[in-house]
Order: C-alpha cells, then sequence, then structure tokens
C-alpha cells in the first residue's frame, strides 16, 4: 500500500467532526466543481454554434475554388488550368459526382420597380443550377436560369427582400455597370453604363451570404455585362457531390480524405505560383479563426476563475498542516521522511481538487445531453433553431480535466513546502 495516498485519503475521507477545515474543504471542492461544470456547458455551447455557422456555410459554398493570385481573371486556354481541371475530373476521388464551374463575378448596382441597390452578380454555365446543395436553398420559385430562349435570374433573399422581389415573369430586374472600355460622359453619365432586363425567376436562401447579395444568371449575359472575351472568368469553383448523401464533407481540415487531400495537392502543383487554391475552411478563414478565438477567450476567462476558487485548496491545506503538526511529528518517528509527508498533504489538496473536477464535469456532461435531448433552455429571437445547441468534444472534457488537475497540484504544493523546515522528532 502507498502510504502518502492511504494517509491522503483518510484525511478526505474520514468521519472527522465538522470544524473550519472540513467546512473550506467542502467549499472548495463545490466551487471548482460548478467552474468545471460551467467549462463544460459553455464550450459545448460554443461547439454547438460553430457547428450552426459550419453547417450553414457548407450548405452551397463550393469544395474548392481556384483564383489567379493576381489579377481579376483566369483564363481556361492556359495550360496550367487545363492541366489543373483534367488532374479533377479524371482523378479517383471518393464521390459521385466532381464539378468544375467556371464562374464570372462582379459587383453592380439593380432596381426592381423603384428600388435600388448595390448587388454581386454571379454568371454561371448550364448545369450550374442541378447542383443538389443549391436546389436544396431555394425558398420561392425555381432555380431555373432560362426560360426557352428568355434568362431568368435567381436573387439572394436578403437582396429580394431589400428590393421587395418576388419572382414573376412581369416585372423585370433591372442590372447595371459602367462600361470597361468607353470613357464617361460628365453630360450624359447614363450612357456609359452597360444594362441588361432579367426577370426572377426564384428567391434562394444562403444562412451566410454577404451583405451584398447575389444575383445568379447565365454567364453568357454577365460576361456582356464585363465585356469580357471568351473563356476568361473570375474563378473556377469544385464542387464534390454524392459523398454523404448530396452534401458537403465537414468544413474541418482533419476530416478531409487522404485521396482528396492527394488530388489536390497535384492540382496546386499543376498550377504553380500564379493561381490560389482555396479549401471550404480556407473560403471563410476570418470568421472561423474569430470562433476559434472566442472560443479560447471564454475557455482563459473560466479557467483563471477556477484558478482564484483554488486558492480555498491552499488555504484550507495550510490550517490542515498547522493542526496536524502533532500527526506529522509522529509519521516522522515512525520513520516517514519529509518528502513522503509533504506528499501525503499535496495528495489530499489534490484529490479536493479532482473530486469536485470530476464531479462538475460529470454533472456538465449530463446537463449537457438533457438540453441535448429534451431542449430544456430555449434560445431567444428569431434564429436556425429555438434552442441553445450542445456539442460536447472529448478533446474539451480532458483538457478541463488535465488543466484542473495542474491547478489544484500547484495549490496544493505551495503550503505542503512549508513541512521542510519541520524536523524529525
Amino acid at each position: 500500500m502507498h502510504l502518502p495516498s492511504f494517509i491522503a485519503r483518510r484525511y478526505l475521507f474520514s468521519k472527522a467532526h465538522r470544524n473550519v477545515i472540513n467546512i473550506i474543504s467542502v467549499v472548495s471542492a463545490v466551487a471548482i466543481g460548478i467552474g468545471c461544470m460551467a467549462l463544460i456547458v459553455i464550450l459545448s455551447v460554443y461547439n454547438g454554434f460553430d457547428k450552426i455557422v459550419e453547417s450553414s456555410y457548407n450548405s452551397y459554398i463550393p469544395d474548392y475554388v481556384i483564383t489567379p493570385a493576381k489579377g481579376k481573371t483566369i483564363s481556361l486556354g492556359d495550360a496550367e488550368v487545363s492541366s489543373a481541371i483534367n488532374t479533377i475530373k479524371t482523378s479517383s476521388l471518393p464521390y459521385g459526382k466532381v464539378e468544375v464551374f467556371p464562374v464570372l463575378e462582379e459587383t453592380v448596382y439593380v432596381q426592381y420597380n423603384v428600388v435600388q441597390s448595390i448587388a454581386k452578380i454571379k454568371g454561371v454555365p448550364a448545369g450550374y443550377e442541378d447542383l443538389e446543395r443549391l436546389q436544396n436553398c431555394v425558398a420561392e420559385g425555381d432555380f431555373d436560369l432560362e426560360f426557352g430562349d428568355f434568362p431568368r435570374a435567381v436573387v439572394e433573399e436578403n437582396l429580394a427582400t431589400a428590393l421587395m422581389l418576388r419572382p414573376q415573369f412581369f416585372t423585370p430586374l433591372e442590372i447595371y455597370l459602367p462600361s470597361r472600355t468607353d470613357d464617361i460622359s460628365l453630360v450624359m453619365p447614363q450612357q456609359s453604363l452597360l444594362s441588361e432586363e432579367i426577370r426572377p425567376a426564384g428567391i434562394i436562401t444562403l444562412p451566410a451570404a454577404d451583405d451584398k447579395g447575389t444575383v445568379y444568371l447565365r454567364d453568357t449575359i454577365a460576361r456582356e455585362l464585363m465585356e469580357l472575351e471568351e473563356g476568361k472568368y473570375s474563378r473556377l469553383e469544385v464542387y464534390l457531390e454524392g459523398y454523404t448523401g448530396g452534401k458537403t464533407v465537414s468544413l474541418s481540415r482533419s476530416k478531409i480524405p487522404a485521396t482528396e487531400r492527394s488530388v489536390m495537392k497535384q492540382v496546386r502543383k499543376a498550377l504553380g505560383e500564379g493561381y490560389v487554391v482555396k479549401d471550404r475552411w480556407q473560403q471563410n478563414e476570418t470568421i472561423y479563426k474569430m470562433m476559434k478565438a472566442e472560443k479560447f477567450a471564454i475557455y482563459m476567462i473560466l479557467l483563471f476563475v477556477v484558478i482564484i476558487i483554488s486558492v480555498n485548496i491552499l488555504a484550507s491545506l495550510s490550517i490542515l498542516i498547522i493542526e496536524k503538526k502533532e500527526d506529522i511529528e509522529t509519521y516522522k518517528a515512525l520513520g516517514m521522511t519529509n518528502g513522503s509527508v509533504r506528499k501525503s498533504f499535496i495528495l489530499h489538496g489534490w484529490l479536493i481538487c479532482m473530486v469536485g473536477a470530476v464531479i462538475g464535469v460529470a454533472v456538465g456532461l449530463v446537463f449537457c445531453w438533457l438540453q441535448h435531448r429534451f431542449h430544456l433552455i430555449p434560445l431567444p429571437g428569431n434564429f436556425v433553431i429555438s434552442y441553445y445547441p450542445v456539442v460536447v468534444k472529448v478533446s474539451d472534457v480532458i483538457l478541463t480535466l488535465l488543466c484542473v488537475a495542474a491547478i489544484g497540484l500547484v495549490m496544493a504544493y505551495i503550503p505542503a513546502r512549508s513541512i521542510r523546515a519541520n524536523k524529525k522528532g
């Protein structure tokens, strides 16, 4: 039997009379438990919100985008681009369908009836509207960019709301863009604008849309407005469909299959330094870094609270060492060294901390399960869900226990050092 741990457990679980030491120890354990429970619950809620934001972006953004490192256009006639497209389409990726779409994008001025706004047009080729992830986002009308010989447009919901637009054939959406080649007339500036009237066919809900809003239309119309030559595009969008029933895989880089990593490595090598390839995570890098920074800040704040609470262990252990001075002399008389006696009291303080931590983590996990199962706490306001989401990660639980264990060990070691001064009886 390990004697220091036996003494530590006896001090912790003995049926001693209630005194100030026991009261402080119980209060310390309870307070640490509450702190650990708060850590688990709040971190799980942050994980839940992260998952919602991730799924919002993941519902429609391309899996990869290829853009020029310099300039605004990419040419399909470039040997590097052709080689990259061929690598993607002939690769053995574990997906049902791999699509590469050249896309045109530009900021424009739009008007519907008498309402005006700034928007972004997105010119897409035929077949783009067949993507399942975009069809799933249609809120009203159809994602159909052609009706016979008549071109049509699909408008993002926020922009449609601002323009008071409804899908119909009678009232056109007017799109204006300054000419890239003509000089601006100071007398008649409107003559320097290229325009297009197009009927809206539907409204699409993009959960993480930008403030400008997007108008989807056929790439031939966008090319005329942008006055670009054939074969020039703003970027290439790569969609990997069918791996998870039509849905994209996680934005987390750690969950990208090895085959996909290998193929995209070949694509980057084929494109060289003249082009940039961004995965799902890189397309929204700022947002995800900000979410991680917020979670880290909250974790550090709560951990600091646990450190403050743990000072109670230091106080209770200091008082215990003074009260058990006779016991310490007895232990030494029986042959225990200063180190063994000191270790007994360190283990005692550390056990107080860990009992509270384990109970707190357990209560936090139970609460998270109840919230996930029964939605106990509703989420106020108009949000995509009506309750606080929770996602428990094993890494959060392990990190919390390790940090609290380290804090408890330090707080127990500080008062135990005083035993060094005691001489053997």
